[in-house]
């Protein structure tokens, strides 16, 4: 009885294992084409897993950094006195740094 238990515990922990996903990929989408100034500019990161399928990433994934602003979770603040023409943003996985992205984004010029 005690071995039957012991195989079946190991044949769980094997399945279990043998259908996790990792993520292969991250990429950027952003919902806009410049950052906001005065505001709070949400960077949308996905990240694509080993079976196909995408998974939306947050700061408990992610680290983030910028040029200028301050991170709060995955939204960047830029405030009004900015007077940069564009930011650099690095995201990099908490738990594989070597995945990782650096893009750049313009900052809008005009008001609303």
């Amino acid at each position: 009885m005690k071995t039957a238990f012991i195989l079946f515990f190991q044949f769980l922990l094997f399945s279990i294992t043998a259908r996790s996903q990792h993520i292969e990929q991250i990429f950027v989408n952003l919902y806009t084409d410049s950052l906001k100034k005065g505001t709070y500019n949400y960077i949308n990161i996905d990240g694509l897993l080993s079976n196909g399928k995408y998974l939306p990433l947050d700061s408990t994934h992610l680290s983030f950094s910028s040029t200028y602003g301050k991170f709060y979770g995955n939204s960047l603040y830029i405030d009004k006195a900015c007077n940069l023409e564009k930011i650099s943003i690095a995201v990099r996985m908490k738990k594989m740094p070597g995945l990782h992205k650096e893009f750049e984004i313009y900052i809008k010029k005009k008001e609303d």
